[in-house]
């Protein structure tokens, strides 16, 4: 029997959505209050790794349970996983899955939402929400340079080593795009998958362009090189949401927004 939850949380408290050997993942918690509820004390398999700080609105994770074992309807065991979380983790929904599914695997796309705080003084009920830029940023420098990133492309110089090889650093980034509301700027990317930290050296960039230290046209240049010290800063951890994941051919939207 297997279920597939979204799973919301702040990742101010977590190394992450992973179970880590030192620090707390995501992931481990939930499992804890799974292990509570079901004997047989399910794993969970994420569509995702969140990177420390990190924050989620959709995650999207399956659990197998044994036959017989949760005789729950969806809507009552994302009540009862909840009833064992801390405040910043809520299963937002949960429903039965097919046989075959795959958090992970079956995914066609993530979108990510990054949130920069533009004006001299922070917002302080954004300070763990969003990166706060107190000079002006140029936006049609950071709209050009966003343009840059969409397509099929190598992203060598906007990810960071995560200590493994990588079979290849070619994604595909459908949308790259920056909205502006009042001094909160809105950085959407949507893409066929992310390297590692890749999402916040394109944010890192885009920000440098707006202030004027890089020309919207070098993200071409970088890309070229393929070399991460080339490019942009990586921007903080704690702006970053993944928002929403996708299944399917019509790229059904397993979150919110």
């Amino acid at each position: 029997m297997k279920f597939k939850l979204v799973i919301a949380y702040d990742g101010t408290a977590y190394e992450g959505w992973q179970a880590q050997r030192t620090g707390t993942g995501v992931q481990e918690v939930v499992e804890g209050a799974l292990a509570r509820l079901l004997r047989s004390r399910p794993a969970l398999h994420g569509s995702s790794r969140t990177d420390a700080g990190v924050h989620a609105l959709g995650m999207v994770a399956h659990l197998e349970a044994a036959p017989g074992e949760c005789r729950m309807s969806g809507s009552k065991l994302a009540l009862a996983i909840n009833a064992h979380l801390p405040e910043d983790i809520r299963v937002l929904s949960a429903s039965r899955a097919a046989a075959g599914f795959h958090a992970r695997f079956d995914t066609t796309g993530k979108q990510y939402r990054y949130f920069v705080w533009n004006h001299p003084a922070m917002n302080p009920l954004m300070r763990h929400r969003a990166w706060h830029v107190p000079r002006h940023l140029d936006m049609a420098r950071m709209r050009e340079a966003a343009k840059y990133f969409v397509g099929r492309l190598d992203f060598q110089s906007f990810a960071a080593n995560p200590g493994c090889k990588k079979n290849s650093t070619i994604r595909t980034i459908t949308r790259c795009e920056a909205k502006k509301a009042g001094p909160r700027i809105t950085f959407i990317i949507e893409g066929d998958g992310f390297l590692y930290k890749m999402c916040r050296g394109i944010v890192g960039t885009i920000v440098q362009a707006g202030l004027g230290k890089f020309r919207p046209e070098d993200v071409k240049r970088m890309l070229a090189q393929k070399d991460r010290r080339v490019a942009g800063m990586s921007a903080p951890a704690h702006g970053l949401v993944l928002w929403k994941v996708f299944y399917g051919r019509r790229r059904e939207a397993r979150g919110l927004g």
